[in-house]
């Protein structure tokens, strides 16, 4: 008979304590909680690791994929939907290019249409297309559901079979006053929803006619615990509204979607999606369904936005991926991947590709869509689930308390909030403690616009007044620092920087380093070198390279002695920068030498100002 021998039990196990004391010894006296507690921008700390202790509390880990709560998922299956959208201009030429992403293996369509369509267009845009096969989406921009009804007039004119007609309109009148500060009808009531609900429910009957697009929350900007507890509050005031207009909760649910944007905050996004399928069924089964299976939430995600750059565009298609990625595993119904070029131009074959390959890629060959809920018992994941639901239900009772979605939004209650973070975020892109790739740090230096850029795309619009309430800005993260580049780049001149390298070896290398990231963010022309044993050949050679700034690379120690040798030797040829925050610094503002840049200089303030001194 075989011997059953369990593996490694020669190695003792360690309890939390034990973990404790050794990380304790290792911090040296150092503060346990600046240096590894991280502060999430969420509103709740993570701590540097989880055990299986920290499972004890979540009631929910016992669930299983395709059963209530849901946070493991609607379905046994990982199988969400491929979606790529296409802008109709030209409905002949956006027909083309749907049937060629079908004959590619495409099985959800969106139509992004901001204009009317006559009858003829509309039967031109879906020629040869079998809807009974395809998902098709809608959006467009909340003309009052419009198309969905155009739609149902054109299946029930082909005999098509609606019950096997799936697909979605992006009506969202509450998505609508976010960005707008008004409602699509125009009035503060807002009953267009159900109005239009009412109209189209039965001639599609598996159509998602409403959309709650929490991308726009995203988008601006906010949490993620912001964008899931507003989210669930405008989901919750259209349940409101239609069961106050005696429909049915069961009717409801079916037709609803949520629109959820995905950053780059990989196991955060994770854990969002998972919470968010969970407080959603929480709320729905508090209107009691006859069937658990109502309460579940049909999830639709777009990669970000906000956190896209014009500036080395192709690190897009990395954040994309793995904005992507965290929508397969948080068990997304359907994504749509963006092409890495939409930010500044119109999409072409190259980068459509690219997106819509993502997809296929984590499906046919990283086989994310085997496997449900890869990231259930894990436990970082299953804590961040748990604090984010119970961040978002929080911010989720506060709107209640305040009349709901709506008398909040009104109140400029949601707007401050996201405001309040939007102000942090933006601080910490300026101080680069949020990394932008390529724009805040680790510039491409050899980069320049095309100076035919359309900037009226590229940037965001001022927010405006809105008739109900102050809509929100949707806004990249990235807008500021690119202005800032692009007046370089479209200035007559580009500034020149020259790296004074002197001293110890490894600190001059280090700072030279950071210097040439420091203004290459701004487009600076960066003159690089091995350093110099004498500070007057530096200097001379700053001259031959006409530089307008000089940025003295060295140690703290020996600043006190070469900072002063060199602005005497610069005699205001040229802006001296020390590198670096060192001890002397007051000696050294006293003869006259102003600019220092470290890890704690406010960077977008600083190259501005560097720029205007410059005359750009």
């Amino acid at each position: 008979m075989a011997i059953k021998e369990k593996l490694f039990d020669e190695f003792p196990g360690v309890d939390t304590a034990k973990w404790e004391e050794i990380i304790h010894r290792d911090l040296k006296g150092a503060d346990y909680d600046r240096k590894l507690v991280w502060k999430s921008l969420e509103g709740f700390n993570v701590q540097p690791y989880y055990r299986e202790e920290h499972l004890k509390n979540l009631v929910y880990l016992n669930g299983m994929p395709g059963k209530f709560p849901f946070v493991r998922g609607n379905n046994i299956k990982n199988n969400w939907l491929i979606r790529q959208d296409i802008t109709v201009d030209d409905v002949t030429i956006a027909n083309k290019k749907a049937r060629k992403l079908i004959d590619n293996g495409i099985l959800s369509l969106g139509f992004v249409i901001n204009r009317d369509l006559t009858t003829q267009e509309f039967e031109l845009l879906l020629h040869k297309i079998n809807p009974e096969e395809v998902y098709i989406n809608f959006m467009s921009g909340n003309r009052n559901g419009w198309l969905a009804n155009i739609y149902a007039q054109y299946i029930y004119k082909d005999s098509y079979n609606s019950k096997k007609i799936f697909g979605s309109d992006d009506f969202d009148p509450f998505g609508h006053m976010l960005k707008h500060g008004v409602s699509p009808c125009g009035h503060q009531d807002c009953h267009c929803a159900e109005r239009f609900y009412k109209l189209v429910k039965e001639k599609l009957p598996n159509f998602r006619l409403i959309s709650v697009n929490a991308k726009n929350i995203h988008n601006a900007g906010a949490s993620i615990v912001q964008e899931l507890g507003i989210g669930l509050a405008m989901g919750a005031e259209y349940l409101d509204k239609f069961t106050d207009d005696n429909i049915k909760i069961e009717e409801i649910t079916p037709k609803m979607q949520f629109v959820f944007a995905v950053g780059s905050n990989y196991f955060m996004e994770i854990a969002k999606l998972r919470a968010a399928r969970m407080l959603w069924a929480k709320i729905v089964d508090a209107y009691k369904p006859k069937d658990k299976n109502y309460c579940k939430t049909f999830i639709h995600v777009v990669t970000s936005t906000w956190n896209k750059t014009l500036y080395d565009p192709y690190v897009n298609m990395l954040r994309s991926t793995t904005e992507a990625m965290s929508a397969a595993l948080g068990g997304a119904d359907s994504i749509t991947v963006n092409p890495f070029d939409s930010v500044y131009k119109d999409s072409d074959e190259f980068s459509e590709r690219i997106a819509r390959n993502i997809q296929i890629i984590l499906k046919e060959e990283a086989h994310f869509d085997k496997v449900s809920d890869p990231a259930g018992g894990s436990y970082y994941i299953e804590n961040l689930t748990n604090s984010i639901a119970e961040k978002a239900w929080e911010l989720f009772i506060n709107i209640q308390e305040k009349g709901g979605f709506l008398e909040a939004f009104k109140e400029g209650y949601i707007q401050d909030i996201i405001d309040e973070t939007v102000q942090k975020r933006d601080m910490n892109i300026a101080m680069r403690k949020e990394v932008i790739l390529g724009t805040n740090q680790y510039p491409n230096f050899a980069e320049k616009a095309d100076k035919d850029l359309n900037t009226d795309r590229i940037f965001s619009e001022s927010t405006k007044v809105g008739v109900i309430g102050k809509p929100l800005k949707l806004y990249r993260g990235a807008e500021v620092f690119e202005q800032l580049r692009l007046r370089t780049d479209r200035a007559e001149f580009t500034p020149k920087v020259f790296l004074l390298k002197a001293g110890n070896l490894a600190m001059r290398q280090a700072r030279a380093q950071f210097a040439a990231n420091f203004f290459g963010c701004a487009g600076f022309d960066i003159e690089d070198n091995l350093g110099y044993d004498k500070l007057e050949n530096g200097v001379n050679d700053a001259f031959k390279y006409a530089a307008n700034i000089v940025v003295l690379c060295s140690s703290d120690e020996e600043y006190e002695l070469l900072a002063p040798e060199a602005y005497k030797l610069l005699d205001s040829n040229a802006i001296l920068v020390i590198a670096g925050n060192p001890a002397c610094k007051e000696k050294l503002e006293e003869i006259g030498i102003k600019y220092f840049i470290h890890v704690k200089t406010n960077l977008l303030e600083s190259l501005t100002m560097f720029q205007k001194t410059l005359g750009i």
